[in-house]
C-alpha cells in the first residue's frame, strides 16, 4: 500500500490534504482523483462558467505524481439561445 494526498483547486476554492489516503498504487489514486473531480464539477456547477476542476495527486514525498483536470465550458450559440 501507497500513501497518496489530494489537493483540489476550483477556482477560488482550493484545499491541501494533509492527512492522505492509502490505495494500492497510482491506479487506484487515478480512480480517486477521477471521482473527486466529477464529485467537484457536480457540486460546483453553480458558481458560473468557465470553471476548471483540478485533483493533483502527491506521494509521500510530496511529489506531484498525477493530475487529473476537467474543463466546464458553457457555450450559447447565437440561433440557440431565447
Amino acid at each position: 500500500m501507497r500513501h497518496f494526498f489530494f489537493d483540489t483547486d476550483y477556482g477560488v476554492f482550493r484545499t491541501v490534504d494533509d492527512v492522505g489516503t492509502e490505495l494500492a498504487d497510482i491506479e487506484a489514486a487515478k480512480t480517486e482523483a477521477r471521482a473527486a473531480v466529477a464529485d467537484m464539477a457536480k457540486d460546483g456547477l453553480h458558481g458560473g462558467d468557465p470553471r476548471d476542476f483540478v485533483v493533483s495527486v502527491r506521494d509521500e514525498a510530496g511529489r506531484t505524481v498525477l493530475r487529473v483536470t476537467l474543463a466546464l465550458t458553457t457555450e450559447y450559440p447565437a440561433e440557440g439561445r431565447e
